[in-house]
């Protein structure tokens, strides 16, 4: 792949913040399944790049095949239950996506990813935004922000969580937390992330 190429991956990564950091956590050679994975960009730049043996699974049919024509392994299949045929200890990591929150037994989902995978790379919106509770505040309704931007009745999200939540259940189930990076637009947030970080970047592993 040229210079150019390369560049226009990285720059690709950069439209989704949270990529770029999972790209970072990624080990070289590494074997990845990405829950929810799209069309396959993060898969396929992390194969590219990382050599990693990447596969994904997605439950619309349209994106798995834009996916596999990137030349990733991906199935077609329900994150809620798409972990549960996969022996111990499949993968080195396992990515969830700005997905968390959509989930229906998010803790399940969480549980099975640290049985089937070393590592899992967890990204989220962070609920806990000074805009949300500001909108929260002052209309009495259901936050709409510009990074929340749905009604309560169409909202894809079913649980708000914010980056302390997600530390307290880190901690209540004695996980691990490898790192921890919280992004607002391009930039690293170092203070108060539960109030000015928009997305939280999570890596994490069963035990103390």
């Amino acid at each position: 792949m040229s210079r150019a190429d390369d560049h226009a991956a990285v720059a690709g990564l950069l439209d989704r913040r949270d990529y770029l950091m999972i790209a970072e956590i990624v080990e070289p050679g590494s074997s990845v399944l990405d829950l929810g994975c799209g069309g396959g960009e993060l898969l396929a730049w992390l194969h590219d790049h990382k050599r990693v043996d990447a596969r994904g699974v997605e439950i619309d049919g349209d994106k798995v095949q834009t996916a596999i024509a990137r030349g990733v392994s991906v199935f077609q299949g329900d994150i809620e239950h798409g972990l549960d045929d996969f022996p111990d200890s499949t993968f080195d990591f396992i990515i969830l996506s700005q997905t968390l929150q959509e989930m229906r037994y998010p803790l399940h989902v969480l549980q099975k990813m640290l049985r089937v995978g070393k590592r899992a790379i967890v990204t989220f919106p962070n609920f806990g935004h000074w805009t949300v509770r500001a909108s929260h505040l002052m209309s009495g309704r259901a936050p709409r922000t510009r990074l929340f931007p749905y009604d309560w009745y169409d909202s894809p999200n079913l649980h708000f969580l914010t980056v302390e939540d997600f530390i307290l259940l880190c901690r209540q189930q004695h996980w691990t937390i490898e790192r921890q990076v919280f992004l607002r637009k391009n930039r690293e947030v170092r203070r108060f992330p539960n109030l000015f970080a928009e997305v939280a970047v999570f890596s994490i592993r069963s035990g103390e």
